[in-house]
């Protein structure tokens, strides 16, 4: 005679089983993050708290404010100046666009989406120089001495220029997302009152997409504080410097590691003081 003893079975709860479906779905991304990300930037952290000899130390810290100070500030200085002439530019376009709907234009602000840094770097080098594209052109309008114009191309308005037009096609497309998703009825509304094209971006669709323009600022500001070809290429070598030149120079030419990575962290802290900043302000709007 066989005797058969019940088993209990145990049901997981369906919230439990919602949380595992989640973090097996997040689990590739954050493994990315984690080895991308954290582990390498746990090594620059450790390895700019160590001197040569090996030693715990924040003399390379030290070393990188008594000489970089100046260009710390001035790669602050670019990268928000080329962020709110970005922002303007895109938040201006992205509104016409919404209101007038000209795919072409809209084509042709995409294009420096697919365009790599270091051609960008080489080609506004070549359209802003003081013989360049540019010049030329207007030479053929109005004649002028090209050697009497002050050089665009390697001073702050050059680097400024160059990455406004490299990350517009970026900024663009989120911004113009945001404003196709504000309600046409809205819209409709405010033109029935006198409203113009202006009055509609300033006062309906740039306060409805204070989201994706926060979103746009800290992705873009952060690019342009970590970015090196478009400098390296249009910089100035007499003057201030983007910090990304000075962490190159350090490493590949000083081979002094320490401070290379001590300039590495603090642009990394500084990108996450103002990731965290634009967080906190759309989390209150």
């Amino acid at each position: 005679m066989r005797i058969v003893r019940n088993k209990e079975v145990k049901i997981i709860h369906p919230a439990t089983l919602k949380w595992l479906a989640g973090a097996a779905l997040a689990a590739p991304a954050v493994f990315l993050v984690v080895v991308l990300f954290v582990v390498p930037f746990g090594h620059s952290v450790m390895t700019s708290l160590q001197a040569a000899n090996g030693e715990w130390t924040l003399v390379n810290y030290m070393t990188a404010f008594e000489l970089y100070t100046k260009d710390i500030w001035y790669t602050l200085w670019v990268s928000a100046l080329s962020l709110a002439v970005l922002l303007l530019l895109s938040v201006l376009i992205g509104g016409l666009l919404r209101l007038k709907g000209r795919p072409v234009i809209e084509f042709i602000f995409k294009i420096p989406l697919f365009v790599p840094f270091v051609v960008v770097g080489h080609a506004m080098r070549v359209f802003l120089a003081p013989h360049g594209t540019l010049n030329s052109t207007l030479l053929s309008i109005i004649p002028f001495d090209p050697d009497a114009v002050p050089s665009i191309a390697f001073t702050t308005a050059g680097l400024v220029i160059s990455l406004v037009w490299k990350n517009i096609g970026f900024s663009l497309l989120l911004i113009l997302g945001s404003f196709r998703s504000v309600n046409q009825s809205y819209l409709d509304a405010a033109r029935n009152v006198g409203a113009g094209n202006l009055r509609l971006i300033k006062d309906i669709m740039l306060p409805m997409s204070y989201g994706s323009i926060a979103v746009v600022s800290v992705l873009t500001f952060t690019s342009m504080m970590g970015s090196f070809s478009i400098p390296a290429m249009l910089g100035n070598g007499d003057g201030s410097q983007m910090i990304m030149i000075d962490l190159y120079y350090q490493m590949v030419y000083q081979h002094n590691n320490g401070v290379a990575n001590a300039l590495g962290v603090i642009s990394y802290l500084i990108s996450m003081g103002a990731a965290i900043y634009y967080v906190r302000r759309v989390s209150s709007v």
